[in-house]
């Protein structure tokens, strides 16, 4: 008869290691200098956002969110973000491409500047693309003597201040997925006569198309959310520039319940967003 080491012991090289079962960890238990932060760090991460669904005001909360300005704020903050969207695509792509496939001195640097905006305060962002592409600024002014182009304070001011604080999150995103991608398939598909273009669009983009999708959906929800760099390079103008971030902030200087009811519009946008990349982030590996 075999011993109970021994079954437990061929039980596991079966299974192809130790086992990890539930059981295990109970007897092991959860020590109580890390238990007692780690349920104040939770409580701390959830109840303001539970405040917010106490506080609403569910009585009149469907008149609120029908209400012309709701609306036209949520109409403007879903065309700038996707529009900035679109922007971080054609342009983060190929920056997380060249990040992650060519050697060029200086790489890291770079790489250090794209990822800037991620720590950079909003509104430094925002003044930081005033002096930029003001009608005074190092570019701007160039656009205005010689095209007419005039960008802050405008919608398509809003669509470049989101897109500058979003595209580092689709960056991050590509970049990581291509750098875990085999390479061995491009170069069968350079080696069979197709440029490095071709290869990249029938080869290398199919195969990272879901990292490709989850920064984009990132940029989006940052770019809809995005306040500070929209109201310092756009302005708060309803109907133009007024996003819904920017709303929000307008209305709880004199409506409150205004400001929870659109609070909890991008709240319900946020927990979608997190729903969409549940595969990705939130299941363990």
């Amino acid at each position: 008869m075999t011993p109970p080491e021994k079954s437990d012991a061929a039980a596991d090289t079966l299974e192809g290691g130790p086992r990890r079962g539930r059981a295990g960890t109970a007897r092991r238990g959860v020590p109580l200098p890390l238990l007692l932060p780690a349920l104040i760090g939770l409580a701390f991460l959830l109840l303001p956002l539970l405040s917010l669904l106490v506080r609403a005001p569910w009585s009149t909360l469907p008149q609120q969110l029908t209400s012309t300005e709701v609306w036209q704020a949520l109409k403007l903050s879903l065309v700038c973000a996707t529009s900035a969207t679109a922007v971080s695509l054609v342009l983060g792509v190929p920056l997380a491409w060249l990040l992650a496939r060519t050697e060029f001195p200086g790489r890291g640097f770079v790489r250090a500047l794209v990822t800037l905006p991620l720590v950079l305060p909003p509104v430094v962002g925002g003044v930081a693309l005033l002096f930029a592409l003001g009608r005074n600024g190092v570019i701007g002014q160039w656009l205005d003597a010689w095209f007419g182009i005039t960008l802050p304070f405008t919608t398509t001011g809003v669509v470049i201040a989101e897109s500058f604080v979003a595209m580092p999150f689709l960056v991050i995103s590509v970049e990581g997925t291509l750098r875990a991608a085999d390479q061995r398939y491009e170069e069968a598909a350079t080696t069979l006569g197709a440029s490095r273009f071709t290869a990249f669009r029938r080869v290398t983009l199919p195969l990272i198309a879901p990292g490709v999708a989850a920064g984009a959906v990132l940029a989006w929800a940052r770019a809809l959310g995005e306040f500070g760099a929209t109201i310092t390079f756009a302005g708060n103008f309803p109907g133009r520039t007024q996003t819904m971030p920017l709303a929000v902030y307008l209305a709880l200087q004199n409506d409150p319940e205004a400001a929870i009811a659109l609070s909890l519009v991008l709240l319900a946008v946020s927990i979608a967003v997190l729903a969409g990349l549940r595969d990705r982030w939130m299941t363990a590996s």
